[in-house]
């Protein structure tokens, strides 16, 4: 069965071609169906190809397509891998995806771009297929810009709005430059090791010992993973990027395109681990984004640019886990992550749906009557992203805590504020949105319904998963097997075991667990207790309030100090340039033949004596030039 792995990016690719092609021509439902079943496909072979790889005792097994570059000196075959952190990936990606993909039919069932919606949503599944099999990071880099494209296309789904349209081109513009970054650690990799493939860099890499060639490579991957991972400082893409339809963020925040920088910084885990410099770098980096975007996400009053930053913050947890040499725990978290936070924005979505559109918390309450199944699963999903047992947030964020303790108590502190501050945003969401009187209009009240099972039944599986997910990865203390660990385990290719005894890690989860419970019940009694509610103008808002509210200014600062004076540079470069020298050029060449062509023409008078009388002259030249010869 692994010799057909190439069938799971075929799946998704043939239902964009086909959505691509007769999408106009055929009904919604046919249209979501061979989406979603393309997507299912692709499930139903990645879990058979998982259980034949368990069962294997080959755990890395290449799977060679076709000769794809060959050359002299550059030799790159067309090449999957299945092995332990691939096959987990496929199944994350395809199932969650094909949830996403159920939930779509109903969520954009009255759009009028239903099939470019599907297609641009298999193409998104196919490009992140593709990425996480590749066994060499030419094919990891086609998939990483193909998910870069993908998400352009769908941010800006809804083109006629152009603040849509500027998200999208923000993500895209962002992007780059972290990819810029990438492509220059893989050239970098080539010129120091002789090729791309896996398998011979990270040999060549373990037989170097630590340089600074290595740690070179692991900061230019690393800028690759900021773009697309969203942490500092080009994560402003990400809480923008809510301007496409809400499937769409769920897609982009669980299953695919932020997950690919966790993705390729644990495939490369040889180099972070030679690399303490560098993984010094990702961890404060992964530890400074969580605690800023978690701060960013109190005073946010649209229900998805709260989640947006949530899932910054969160991001940020994971890339301070594969800081400290947590990678099987980062990696544990990525998929407790994808079953809650999918679930989050669907049923963000649900609450929209039935809102009419209508994102602003300040606008909703008392909905948890009226949506009782989109209250009870987000319920869940927020109780499992603040990390309270026996949710699976808890066991995974506990976890990647602990192991930064280990590490550094300075870096756990800092993680264990930014858990605290998930736990408050969240919970505020869940009381502004579900609790208390409805805030909204008459005619919103009127028309709240719960939405349809196509929506309602992803979010009871994702709830489940929520739930459920822990048993992932228990805590060997416990005297369980940590499957996600062991699992892992043979692709980590430097070993960093932990020597924390049983009585730190229970003092550590228990204070995690008081101090969540503690920040939960603030939140309780300002947002319910004493009936606190935002400021309904954004501009009452005074002090570190409006500060946190316009997320720092940041995005304030990157107009002011990059956008503006590279317009004015264009200006400049314009003015000068285009106008002076190419218009200078073009023109003056214009001018010049005008001016030869006015006096030239002169000669071409209609007089036929004049042409006579410079024929018979012409022939007297000639007859003197010959006697004269």
């Amino acid at each position: 069965m692994i010799k057909l792995v190439a069938l799971i990016p075929l799946f998704p690719l043939l239902g964009f071609i086909i959505n691509g092609f007769f999408g106009k021509k055929i009904s919604k439902g046919l249209s979501g169906a061979i989406a979603s079943i393309a997507v299912l496909a692709s499930f139903v072979v990645a879990l058979l190809i998982f259980f034949e790889l368990e069962h294997s005792v080959q755990k890395s097994i290449p799977v060679d397509l076709f000769s794809w570059i060959n050359s002299d000196t550059l030799k790159i075959p067309f090449e999957f891998l299945v092995d332990p952190l691939s096959s987990w990936f496929l199944l994350i990606i395809t199932g969650i995806g094909f949830l996403i993909h159920i939930y779509s039919i109903g969520y954009m069932h009255d759009d009028e771009g239903f099939a470019r919606f599907f297609t641009y949503l298999n193409l998104f599944v196919f490009f992140m297929l593709l990425l996480v099999l590749g066994n060499n990071y030419l094919i990891m880099f086609v998939g990483w810009e193909g998910v870069g494209l993908c998400s352009y296309l769908l941010i800006g789904f809804w083109f006629k709005n152009t603040a849509y349209n500027n998200a999208a081109k923000k993500a895209f513009i962002m992007n780059r430059i972290g990819d810029l970054g990438f492509l220059l650690g893989i050239i970098l990799i080539f010129v120091t090791y002789g090729s791309i493939s896996y398998d011979e860099v990270f040999s060549g890499v373990s037989g170097s010992g630590g340089t600074g060639t290595i740690t070179a490579i692991a900061l230019l991957l690393f800028i690759g993973a900021m773009g697309k991972s969203a942490q500092l400082p080009l994560y402003t893409w990400l809480p923008d990027a809510m301007a496409g339809p809400t499937p769409v963020s769920a897609l982009i925040h669980a299953a695919t395109m932020v997950t690919a920088g966790i993705y390729m910084v644990v495939r490369s885990n040889v180099f972070y681990s030679i690399s303490a410099e560098a993984s010094h770098v990702v961890a404060v980096v992964g530890v400074a984004t969580a605690l800023f975007a978690a701060t960013i996400g109190l005073f946010q009053n649209d229900i998805k640019k709260v989640l947006a930053y949530s899932t910054v913050s969160q991001l940020g947890l994971m890339f301070l886990g594969l800081g400290v040499g947590a990678y099987s725990s980062s990696v544990f978290h990525v998929t407790t992550h994808a079953f809650f936070k999918a679930l989050l924005f669907l049923g963000a979505g649900s609450v929209i749906h039935a809102m009419g559109g209508e994102q602003d918390m300040r606008k909703m309450g008392g909905l948890k009557k009226a949506l009782p199944i989109t209250f009870a699963t987000m319920l869940i999903g927020t109780i499992a992203i603040s990390g309270i047992p026996p949710f699976s947030g808890f066991f995974s964020k506990d976890e990647i805590l602990a192991h930064t303790y280990e590490h550094s108590p300075t870096l756990w502190f800092f993680g264990q504020v930014a858990s605290m501050l998930t736990a408050f945003y969240m919970f505020r969401l869940l009381y502004l949105t579900f609790y208390r009187n409805f805030r909204g209009t008459h005619e919103q009240e009127h028309h709240l319904h719960e939405s349809p099972k196509s929506m309602t039944i992803p979010l009871i599986v994702l709830a489940i998963l929520s739930v459920l997910g822990g048993v992932l990865g228990f805590p060997e203390f416990w005297g369980l097997p940590n499957w996600m660990h062991h699992h892992l385990d043979p692709i980590i290719l430097h070993k960093n075991p932990s020597t924390m005894n049983h009585e730190q890690e229970w003092i550590l989860m228990a204070i995690a667990v008081v101090a969540a419970a503690a920040t939960i019940y603030f939140a309780y009694m300002i947002y319910i207790k004493n009936k606190v509610l935002p400021e309904a103008k954004d501009e009452n808002l005074k002090g570190i309030k409006k500060l946190i509210y316009n997320k720092y200014y940041v995005d304030e600062v990157y107009d002011a100090l990059i956008r503006k004076p590279v317009d004015l540079l264009g200006t400049v470069f314009y003015k000068f340039m285009d106008l002076q020298v190419v218009d200078g050029i073009v023109n003056g060449v214009g001018n010049a033949v005008n001016g030869i062509s006015s006096v030239v023409r002169k000669a071409q008078t209609g007089h036929i004596g004049l042409y006579i009388f410079c024929m018979v002259l012409g022939i007297i030249l000639m007859l003197f030039y010959s006697f004269i010869k």
